[in-house]
């Protein structure tokens, strides 16, 4: 499929409405959040783009998996649009938002396991059905997967070390866990495929063996750069807060400071405690 201007719109729309956040934050906003969205919009037109730019056949259909999937998310996530937003916004909508974090079905979705099941899970379910053949020629059920790649990698970039808040987040081991069994996960995924290239996904027309196997070897090695990210995010996280401050006691459980006020900058944190 060529370029649809559609979803590039939308992507364009997102970093402008991050600009000009940006723009109504009279405090400052950090120059590093602003790159990492940028960056993730960019990641996102290029996956979104025309197909010169990424690489021909299942190859392309790969690469474009893991920037929506994976890479993207990851700089989307980093550049911590909630908190962009509850710095810039009325106190109305602040609350609206804080409502929304601590609501239940927010906990279930922001938990590392729900994150792991609709990402690599999902991953599971195109890849090994008839789904990943159907979207190729159905242009709705093609923008909806991709769609689909987007929210879950941010869903799970965000549940395991998003500096955004995110009320009654599990500990270190649960997301750390969560991080293993998502890497284990789409490790397995990239094997079997590369073994079954001849059958897998079901339902191609024209089926090119060698073509599918090194589109699986490219899934194998290119999530290893976002799993990374990610690992060096939580763990760096973790040690911020196991490190000495100045007025309070090194190892102060996260649980007992106001969840949201994830920097000195921030004074939003009433509208979403747990």
């Amino acid at each position: 499929m060529g370029a649809d201007p559609l979803p590039l719109a939308a992507v364009a729309l997102l970093a402008s409405a991050y600009l000009f956040g940006v723009s109504r934050d009279r405090r400052g906003w950090r120059r590093r959040r602003t790159a990492a969205w940028l960056a993730g919009c960019a990641l996102l037109a290029v996956a979104l783009g025309p197909p010169a730019l990424l690489p021909a056949g299942p190859s392309g259909h790969m690469a474009q998996h893991l920037l929506l999937g994976m890479l993207a998310p990851v700089a989307l996530v980093f550049g911590a649009p909630v908190t962009l937003l509850l710095r810039v916004a009325r106190p109305p909508v602040r609350r609206a938002v804080g409502r929304l974090l601590r609501s239940r079905p927010v906990h279930l979705l922001g938990h590392p396991a729900t994150a792991v099941l609709l990402g690599t899970g999902g991953l599971y379910l195109v890849l090994l059905t008839p789904l990943y053949a159907a979207a190729e020629s159905h242009r709705w059920l093609h923008h909806g997967l991709h769609l689909h790649y987007l929210l879950a990698g941010y869903l799970f970039a965000w549940s395991v070390a998003g500096p955004d808040p995110a009320p009654r987040r599990p500990g270190l081991p649960v997301r750390a866990g969560a991080l293993f069994v998502s890497a284990a996960g789409h490790a397995v995924l990239a094997k079997y495929l590369y073994a079954r290239a001849d059958t897998l996904p079901p339902g191609l027309g024209g089926r090119d063996v060698a073509a599918l196997r090194e589109a699986a070897r490219l899934m194998y090695y290119g999530g290893d750069l976002a799993e990374l990210l990610l690992a060096t995010a939580l763990f760096v996280a973790w040690y911020r807060r196991r490190a000495p401050r100045a007025g309070g006691r090194a190892g102060t459980p996260p649980h007992t400071r106001p969840i949201g006020r994830l920097a000195s900058h921030d004074h939003a944190g009433e509208y979403w405690r747990a």
